[in-house]
């Protein structure tokens, strides 16, 4: 099935399933149409600017330099500043609107990540790194509210999934792009990771100008909807009902339940960054090309992409978010035990794809979770705060490969202790059910 005939499908099957009225169902999908693809295809290279970084290691490693762990702390530098910088950059959206807000980050990050092209070696790309991690703050958690205030519960988590699948595709068409990129070098004196950089860069700086023009802050701003459709908007989103809703920033940061969302979502972040940026070098052991290693990596990832779409249906269908979230992250601890057990690269694929999966179905679910309890400043703030907690898994997952890899001369180290992380993590998520009222 092809990637709009997915689409298609999965925003048809929302509206048929949810018992909503005429208006409201038109409503709902001239919103899905005309928001979704476009925030999708940003985060999508979102993610490609900031995973390009696991590619360009093929290469710019050596060329720099590098050793491992300087290595996996320049891939961390992104998410410390990144965190540092969230909460106030999704508090500007709250106050300047999705549509400008969102547009100044994508044109800022697209144009830092193709300067990454031309650092020279471990301390320039750290601040190449962390001032990337600043030009993305804000944009996921500030979707991920913006999402939140257009389309009501039973249509989210479908929703933030289509969203979200933008984390397994970047993947599956960045690594043989990236791959294919590197065979470059040379042309007009660059090597191959510059000219990766810059090639993958590029099109989120467009995006950007596209956002600028044609989102609306809200559903009163759509040009593309009639009276009675932006009516429905408002009226559907009043008739949601909250957990204990926190309306205000203060409540939302000294919450003990959001603070339990940001560490699971560390825990799965800490997984995820920790295979993924990580993976074509694990890859690369087998002595692959490193064209064969940019197909190879996209294999895990056409199944993680597969795997959170439906994932999210049966959610949406079932309706129990902390059940299905806990048994992800349980696949996806399963998956890394497996990968220390394996002995060839088949099995090797095969336990990383079913840790991807499992991490990658969690993430889906995870986001329609926090709109539960979090409402109006208190949501951005809330949201923002638990990704902040989150996020820093990112800074400690390829830095903790690094560290691992250099003194142990090979993953198993470091994909052990991502397990045990991973372990805690999902009893963290297990532990929702109590403090979380069920749908």
């Amino acid at each position: 099935m092809s990637q709009t005939a997915l689409s298609a499908e999965v925003i048809r099957g929302s509206v048929r399933e949810s018992g909503f009225t005429d208006v409201e169902e038109s409503a709902l999908k001239k919103a899905a149409w005309r928001l979704v693809p476009l925030l999708t295809l940003g985060y999508l290279f979102s993610y490609l600017d900031r995973n390009s970084i696991g590619f360009a290691a093929l290469t710019m490693n050596k060329d720099l330099g590098l050793s491992a762990t300087q290595f996996g702390a320049a891939a961390g530098w992104f998410f410390l500043s990144y965190t540092l910088c969230e909460v106030p950059a999704n508090m500007a959206l709250y106050r300047f609107g999705a549509r400008r807000w969102i547009a100044v980050l994508l044109i800022a990050w697209g144009i830092v990540s193709a300067s990454t092209a031309f650092v020279t070696g471990a301390e320039s790309l750290y601040v190449m790194r962390f001032v990337l991690g600043v030009a993305e703050a804000g944009f996921f958690p500030g979707v991920t509210f913006y999402l939140s205030s257009w389309f009501p519960r039973a249509y989210r988590t479908r929703i933030l999934a289509w969203f979200l699948a933008a984390i397994p595709l970047s993947s599956l068409i960045g690594a043989p792009v990236s791959g294919l990129l590197l065979g470059m070098d040379g042309i007009w004196g660059l090597a191959g990771w510059q000219w990766m950089f810059i090639m993958v860069s590029w099109p989120a700086t467009i995006i950007g100008f596209i956002c600028w023009r044609v989102l609306p802050n809200s559903p009163g701003e759509a040009s593309w909807l009639t009276r009675e459709e932006a009516d429905a908007f408002s009226a559907m989103y009043a008739a949601e009902t909250h957990d204990r809703p926190k309306h205000s920033v203060l409540d939302a940061l000294k919450d003990s339940r959001v603070i339990v969302l940001g560490l699971v979502q560390f825990g799965f972040t800490l997984g995820s960054y920790g295979v993924g940026i990580w993976l074509p070098l694990i890859f690369k052991e087998y002595g692959l090309s490193n064209t064969a290693v940019g197909f190879l990596v996209a294999v895990p990832y056409v199944f993680a992409t597969i795997g959170m779409l439906l994932w999210a249906k049966l959610v949406d269908k079932t309706g129990k978010k902390i059940f299905n979230m806990t048994m992800a992250l349980a696949l996806g601890v399963a998956g890394l035990a497996g990968y220390l057990l394996s002995g060839s690269l088949l099995f090797s694929v095969i336990d990383l794809t079913l840790a991807l999966v499992g991490i990658t179905a969690a993430r889906g679910i995870f986001w329609a979770i926090p709109p539960r309890i979090l409402t109006g400043a208190g949501a951005a703030a809330g949201i923002a705060f638990i990704n902040t907690i989150g996020t820093f898994g990112g800074f400690v997952g390829p830095y903790m490969m690094g560290i691992l890899k250099d003194a142990t001369g090979n993953f198993a180290l470091g994909i052990l202790a991502m397990a045990g992380i991973m372990v805690v993590t999902t009893g963290l998520a297990a532990s929702l059910k109590l403090m979380v009222r069920q749908e």
